[in-house]
């Protein structure tokens, strides 16, 4: 007789019962005024592990997940059970301020097994395994340059290998903090790994780091981030924060597998450098005005458009920093969340808390001000819209060239041509740009071929700025303070579209890229190229770092001639153009 194999009964009602017990736990949740949270989505830091023992943990159905300053959040089953509030009142007692969330069993079981990554270092000597942020701190005096980083890291090679790894660890932090890198790259090689930072948006290679010290420096990162050790064929993200005097640096980390070992990514997040306020956007007069009436309206959307790196989370945490008040409701919906803004609800995205799941869920909490991290498909954008229509301000950002690129690729996305009028409110584009070292630039005389492409962006510029082929520009050279690079900090290249009767009228009959700009040229608003040029002939940039970076070659330049103009659309354009309001 043929036996009946009930695993797959069994597995498939386990599962029922967890998301069961899920989805009620996101139902009580609100009715005790808390938050639900899934921490398999979560990178749990082991910081913040460590203030609640395992077994108290377990005994009280709990778990300390995420650790900032003196604010240290808390997952809890039941609020109603004893051993639950004796632990949330004795951490309270010991002077931590409490965020806490309801969750479910599986999720604080998933949580719980972080603490056997913990008890397999047990037997490793103390000190090992943590950042001695003294060290880092004294380290920051020494280091002024790479090839000081690289000196230091090579002159420790002697040093026994136990405690190598640790100083490795605290040098390349050092040397990131010190130089103001943004990144820390670790990329193994066939023949070798090299060791790179991230300064002003451009990569700089620091040394090659032996293979075998790679190995064991991965092992200890991993474990620092709070992700799982032994895998090592996929992506996994984590985070840890050490401090350093009397600041806290946060790392975020991610892992990718390779054909020579697994690379990482560790982005330091000082909350000390963050410029989370308008004004130090670099934003120019046209573009600072327009955005302080527009954070005034109630409800719509506004977007900023951008690739990776071009500091659109900074210019969204300004905008939100701007219409937060005591009275406004403000939660976000982040991949990950980058930096904690007080006072403001941050959520991140999980296997099971998606931008779609999660923007709906964010609508039940009754928000007057909504972020969306990105708007990358056709659910999210059409909720993003309605969330917008119906009484929110709702900030997001969408990956376009340019910021009239954005209705063509909203459209794309489903969003119907008809309500883009009625729901956004401005679309912003930027890019960042490296600032010219104030020590050492170098004036000069523009060539013909600059006077040239100076010239013909200017032509299209709402309020172009005096200029002459005999205009002081300025060139980077290296000096000691800005590392010999030339450029020292960076600057926002923004350009703006605001939503008015002729932008709406031209998304409707024609959402050609061109068609649009011409419709939006009566705002007055630099584009990019124009907002640029206004920087390079300040001297707070170089031309060709603003080439490096924005498009040049294409710039609206003055209304085209009729000789110019396309003769089979020149009579739809005449046609359209007659009406614009």
């Amino acid at each position: 007789m043929q036996d009946f194999d009930d695993t797959f009964s069994e597995d498939r009602l386990k599962e029922l019962r967890r998301q069961e017990e899920d989805n009620l736990i996101k139902s009580l949740a609100p009715q005790y005024g808390l938050q639900y949270v899934n921490l398999r989505g979560i990178t749990i830091n082991p910081a913040a592990l460590q203030k609640i023992p395992e077994q108290t943990a377990r005994d009280a159905n709990c778990v300390s997940f995420e650790l900032q300053n003196k604010k240290l959040s808390v997952a809890i089953r039941n609020p109603n059970n004893q051993k639950t509030k004796k632990v949330l009142t004795d951490l309270e007692t010991a002077g931590w301020v409490l965020n806490v969330f309801m969750t479910s069993t599986a999720s604080l079981e998933h949580a719980w097994e972080r603490y056997a990554d913990r008890r397999e270092t047990s037997a490793v000597k103390e000190g090992v395994l943590d950042i001695n942020p003294e060290v880092i701190a004294k380290l920051q005096e020494k280091f002024e340059r790479l090839e000081d980083v690289k000196a230091y890291i090579e002159e420790i090679r002697t040093v026994n290998s136990a405690r190598r790894v640790s100083e490795t660890l605290e040098a390349s932090f050092a040397g990131a903090l010190a130089l103001g890198a943004s990144d820390i790259h670790i990329e193994p090689e066939e023949t070798g790994v090299r060791m790179r930072y991230r300064l002003d948006g451009v990569l700089h290679d620091v040394m090659d780091l032996e293979r075998s010290i790679y190995e064991r420096l991965i092992s200890r990162l991993k474990l620092l981030s709070g992700v799982i050790l032994n895998i090592h064929d996929q992506a996994q993200d984590g985070r840890f924060t050490f401090d350093v005097g009397e600041h806290e640096i946060e790392i975020r980390s991610s892992v990718i597998p390779g054909s020579s070992g697994e690379s990482m990514v560790m982005r330091l997040l000082d909350p000390t450098v963050a410029s989370f306020q308008m004004e130090n956007l670099g934003l120019n007069e046209i573009v600072y005005n327009l955005m302080v009436e527009e954070l005034k309206r109630p409800n719509g959307m506004i977007i900023t458009t951008g690739p990776t790196g071009s500091g659109k989370t900074t210019a969204l945490y300004a905008f939100l920093q701007k219409v937060h008040k005591s009275g406004t409701k403000i939660i976000t919906l982040e991949n990950p969340v980058e930096y904690k803004l007080d006072g403001i609800v941050q959520t991140q995205i999980a296997e099971n808390y998606t931008f779609t799941s999660g923007l709906r869920s964010i609508l039940r909490q009754d928000p007057d001000v909504i972020m969306v991290g990105e708007i990358r498909d056709r659910e999210v954008a059409e909720t993003a819209v309605h969330a917008a229509q119906t009484g929110h301000l709702v900030f997001s950002t969408l990956h376009t060239n340019s910021a009239v690129g954005a209705f063509p690729r909203l459209i794309d996305l489903g969003v119907d041509s008809r309500v883009i009028g009625a729901t956004f409110n401005v679309i912003l584009a930027q890019r960042l740009v490296r600032r010219l070292c104030e020590h050492c630039k170098e004036a000069h005389t523009p060539t013909p071929e600059e006077v040239e492409l100076i010239q013909a962006i200017l032509a299209g510029h709402p309020a172009p700025p005096t200029f002459s082929p005999e205009h002081t520009l300025y060139t980077e050279t290296g000096c000691a303070e800005c590392g010999q690079t030339g450029f020292s900090g960076r600057q926002a290249i923004i350009e703006a579209i605001k939503m008015d009767d002729a932008v709406e009228e031209a998304v409707l009959r024609d959402p050609r890229e061109h068609i649009i700009l011409e419709a939006a040229r009566p705002q007055k608003i630099p584009m990019m190229p124009e907002d640029g040029i206004d920087k390079v002939l300040a001297g707070i940039t170089s031309l060709a770092e603003l080439r490096r970076v924005v498009d040049l070659t294409d710039v609206r330049g003055a209304v085209k001639s009729e000789s110019d103009r396309d003769p089979e659309g020149a009579e739809l354009d005449e046609a359209f153009q007659s009406h614009i309001v």
